[in-house]
């Protein structure tokens, strides 16, 4: 599960990575392919984690997953929500999710991730013995549009004078429709970049993104080698579906909601 190469798939892509051309099919804002990539392949694991908590990857020891799924097996209701819980350096909760659609109750749901997070004590521990906790998450949709920004970072403040209350309860949020508002440090964290290779849409995009930073490289050839692999890719088409009849049952919700308004 730790080793860069992933050895899960069944079937190899046709061409080597170099040679990939023409379109992705289901990217990284696939939550069952986010999911798989990050979870085969340690060297992106890493990347992805030090790059959003700006630390260099060198100062991270182990990068652990904690609920590990079995690639291309049927998911179940239990693992209907593809977030992926990783221990870092044996002393730091960290969750990381894709959101593929708007549901709207993005602030309720990552609130309720990062609580059962850090609600991680042991019999007999003491409360001071409570691992930092952090829930990462990558939307494709604007959380608040009427406050765009790329890249937020939430933390428990005193609303007066903004004093920081605890370092270990944190919540970052990355907009993926809006990489234009990179802020930078976001690009000196190469924030940004992550972002481009989760919505690049074709193989051409993916390689040029990645060239130049071995831990992206490692996430798109992770993606090009489970991209082969069918059952992955029917668990990625069935994301897929599922997300457009959520999409589709919104928008006659909408319509109808308008109606009875009217």
């Amino acid at each position: 599960m730790t080793n860069q190469k992933n050895t899960s798939t069944s079937n190899k892509p046709p061409v080597p990575y170099e040679q990939a051309t023409g379109l992705t099919k289901y990217g990284l804002t696939n939550d069952y392919m986010f999911r798989v990539v990050f979870q085969e392949n340690e060297l992106a694991r890493k990347g992805l984690i030090a790059s959003v908590l700006h630390i260099k990857p060198e100062d991270i020891q182990s990068v652990t997953i904690l609920n590990p799924i079995t690639p291309g097996e049927k998911i179940d209701d239990k693992e209907f929500v593809l977030d992926l819980k990783v221990l870092l350096n044996n002393n730091h909760l960290i969750n990381l999710e894709m959101q593929m659609t708007n549901q709207h109750n993005w602030k309720d749901r990552s609130l309720s991730y990062l609580c059962r997070s850090f609600d991680q004590l042991y019999k007999g521990e003491t409360y001071t013995e409570a691992k930092p906790a952090t829930h990462i998450g990558f939307l494709n949709f604007a959380p608040f549009p009427e406050h765009l920004e790329f890249n937020a970072c939430y933390k428990l403040l005193n609303v007066k004078n903004h004093e920081l209350y605890s370092d270990k309860f944190t919540l970052h949020v990355v907009d993926l429709t809006h990489i234009e508002l990179a802020t930078d440090e976001d690009k000196a964290w190469k924030i940004d970049y992550w972002a481009r290779l989760f919505t690049a849409a074709t193989w051409e995009e993916v390689k040029m993104i990645a060239e130049k930073d071995i831990h992206m490289q490692a996430a798109a050839e992770e993606m090009y080698i489970l991209s082969a692999d069918e059952m992955i890719e029917e668990r990625c088409r069935a994301r897929d579906d599922f997300m457009k009849q959520e999409r589709t049952n919104q928008k006659i919700m909408k319509e109808l909601t308008e109606s009875l308004e009217a």
